[in-house]
């Protein structure tokens, strides 16, 4: 599957990351935590969709001839603002400006009520009498839903259940022979790790309260773990010392 534009920013031989936005909830100096994964080949996929995306993707560093119409799907580990709060803004734009669906990757439990927290606000739309016209999830959408893997061009995405408040998965993403892990928000859980840990980069979550996982259990981790490494959504006062935080803007080579 081929990038909608493949003119965009060079992309680097192999799987490679950019980190867009590296934030937690409350941050007052980063965006949310938002990652494009790419390939070689001009495949890109988006984890995440905050919100404002448009202005994120022309702030960074390597990132500024991007826009939405760049990316061949968006990946949602779950629901909460700080995550999905660009939905809306990504839908609308795919209706209005691109014409076509946007494709949405994400678990059954996360779909179950995508809609039902979308609907208030895109359920309804004028047409050119200024007659109210109903919209459904599948006028904006093409949801494509898995359980253990999905493949998407050269991508292989695999999902496995996090604990946290609300329905959310990790990632393990597969291309060019490399794998890339991401936590998603979670609680620390073990055995969740070692299946992360299988990859050539991993991307952990690092926040306070009983949903999210302590930089305390993350810095216990043997070297070679930590080594391959990066903290995202961790608060803005916190300095990490033994594992390297992602740096808003910059692309990382998996």
């Amino acid at each position: 599957m081929t990038s909608r534009d493949p003119s965009s920013s060079a992309i680097p031989e192999g799987l490679s990351i950019l980190a867009l936005g590296t934030g937690d909830a409350f941050s007052a100096t980063r965006y949310g935590a938002c990652l494009s994964v790419e390939h070689r080949d001009g495949d890109r996929i988006h984890r995440l969709r905050p919100h404002p995306i448009r202005k994120i993707l022309r702030e960074g560093r390597d990132t500024s001839d991007l826009d939405v119409g760049s990316f061949d799907a968006c990946v949602l580990t779950h629901l909460h603002a700080d995550h999905a709060s660009g939905l809306e803004g990504w839908a609308f734009f795919h209706r209005f400006a691109l014409r076509r669906p946007a494709t949405l990757l994400t678990h059954p439990a996360v779909a179950r009520d995508l809609w039902a927290h979308l609907q208030p606000s895109m359920g309804v739309l004028l047409n050119a009498k200024r007659q109210p016209v109903a919209m459904r999830e599948e006028d904006y959408f093409d949801v494509r839903t898995f359980v253990d893997a999905i493949d998407l061009g050269p991508f292989r995405i695999e999902a496995r259940t996090a604990w946290h408040h609300i329905p959310t998965i990790a990632l393990r993403i597969h291309a060019g022979g490399r794998c890339f892990g991401y936590s998603a928000d979670t609680a620390f859980d073990p055995a969740l790790f070692e299946w992360l840990a299988e990859s050539d980069l991993l991307v952990h979550e690092a926040n306070l309260g009983p949903a999210h996982t302590p930089y305390a259990e993350l810095a216990k981790l043997p070297a070679e773990v930590r080594a391959k490494m990066r903290l995202v959504a961790y608060p803005d006062e916190f300095v990490p010392t033994d594992v390297e935080p992602l740096e808003q803007g910059r692309r990382y080579v998996v």
